[in-house]
């Protein structure tokens, strides 16, 4: 169970940065709700994640799945720039967070 919550607060972290986007400084309600929502939901699930996983671990697991969904919505949908050496970086904290789970035991 700890995985589901792990990849859910993930998943939540990529709600909430990308909506902060559109908060404009927490002017406008809709987006700042949600944002507020699902960081707190965020938070919520990783601690529940962490009563049985490694901080480490988990921590690096949790701000990787929120820097990749982010970037990647950010290319995706947001026109950002897609070069080479972007998605190499990205590349970068992707296989350090399988080398993590790896030598975790």
């Amino acid at each position: 169970m700890a995985w589901f919550y792990l990849i859910a607060a993930g998943l939540l972290e990529i709600i909430w940065a990308t909506a902060l986007k559109y908060t404009e400084g927490f002017t406008r309600l809709g987006p700042s709700v949600l944002t507020i929502g699902a960081a707190t939901a965020s938070f919520f699930l990783l601690a529940l994640a962490l009563k049985a996983l490694p901080i480490g671990t988990a921590y690096a697991i949790w701000v990787g799945i929120g820097v990749g969904g982010v970037a990647l919505f950010g290319i995706a949908v947001l026109g950002e720039p897609a070069s080479v050496a972007r998605l190499a970086c990205l590349s970068l904290i992707l296989f350090g967070i399988i080398g993590l789970k790896i030598v975790e035991a």
